[in-house]
């Protein structure tokens, strides 16, 4: 997620908002509350991901990768290294994950098995976050404030292309036909981009939307944007025809998509709630429920198994100076557990 942004996150209302637990809440219509909390050491983080394969949770935070055991909870603070971490991506059929890495802009190659550095591979600047293409096998690395993408091989550890874009782009997800849907956040678009062609073949405009951060496609031809103001925008993956445009907390930095309880969840930074939308049918894109989580809980991911969900988050220190970021109190990051 784009520095300033983050910024925005918190700041611009933390100082009127009382941070709540969750844990008391009556549970809503989705079953989803927080049933634990896995503390974990101080610092920012950014994206989270799921490896299906080996049952993890990775987390981007700040100069390591944290990893949790899925099934036992225990966590390893120091799996990989890193230098101001956006972004983990497992690669199907390897043993490989790939980092984003604003600190030094690149893509870190490491060996899932150990957290070992295999290569770092130069990428854009402000490289941000990422997602596997498994129609070329490359993973998509997405240059935030450069406007411009990175196609990096994992396996030959090395970048083999690039696709300029130009303005502020934010997340990204492919259709595993070729194609990337990636937010154009300055442009309150979603911009729609051939990987093979290496070249932008649509931008679909948003209205209602300012500043789209996270995105998923979804089954039934949708895509999803979350926008900083609160608003979920599903489109027509093939048109960009507006289906719905939806009321969730303000400041969302994810949409994480649960396919097989045909469900979307948005978690929203600056109001601590987490949106929960019905995707069962081409017509259902309806919010059935808005369960509360915590100030600062906007990125995370899903267990495709058991549907829990991870939300990193820390609690901040009040009031906030006016344009300075909020700094997350000594001793409170920890990763919310939400399950039924």
């Amino acid at each position: 997620m784009n520095s300033r942004l983050i910024c925005a996150v918190i700041a611009a209302a933390l100082t009127a908002v009382t941070l709540h637990v969750s844990a008391q809440a009556p549970t809503g219509a989705s079953g989803l509350k927080v049933v634990a909390r896995i503390a974990g050491p101080d610092g920012g983080w950014d994206y989270t991901s799921f490896d299906p394969a080996r049952r993890r949770v990775y987390i981007a935070h700040g100069s390591a990768v944290l990893m949790i055991d899925a099934d036992t909870g225990q966590l390893n603070a120091a799996f990989a290294e890193g230098s101001h971490l956006h972004a983990v991506v497992p690669v199907p059929g390897t043993t490989l994950i790939v980092t984003t890495n604003s600190g030094d802009n690149t893509a870190r190659v490491i060996s899932a098995t150990d957290g070992r550095l295999i290569a770092s591979v130069p990428a854009a600047k402000d490289t941000d976050s990422a997602v596997y293409d498994p129609a070329g096998g490359d993973v998509v690395v997405i240059g935030g404030d450069s406007g411009e993408i990175t196609l990096v091989d994992p396996k030959a550890a090395k970048a083999v292309g690039s696709i300029p874009i130009g303005g502020d782009l934010e997340f990204g997800d492919v259709d595993g036909k070729g194609k990337l849907y990636v937010n154009l956040s300055d442009k309150h678009e979603i911009g729609v981009v051939d990987i093979a062609a290496r070249k932008l073949l649509a931008r679909y405009p948003m209205p209602d939307c300012v500043r789209p951060t996270g995105l998923a496609l979804v089954a039934g031809g949708r895509v999803i944007s979350a926008c900083a103001n609160g608003v979920a925008e599903i489109l027509d993956a093939a048109s960009g025809r507006v289906i719905a445009s939806l009321k969730i907390g303000e400041r969302p930095d994810a949409v994480i998509y649960d396919r097989r309880r045909a469900l979307a969840y948005i978690p929203s930074g600056l109001t601590g709630t987490l949106a929960v939308i019905a995707l069962s049918g081409p017509a259902d894109n309806t919010i059935i429920d808005t369960v509360p989580t915590q100030v600062g809980a906007r990125t995370g991911t899903v267990d495709p198994r058991t549907g829990r969900i991870y939300l990193p988050t820390a609690q901040y220190v009040l009031p906030v100076p006016a344009g300075q970021r909020p700094t997350p109190k000594p001793g409170t990051f920890e990763v919310l557990v939400l399950g039924r």
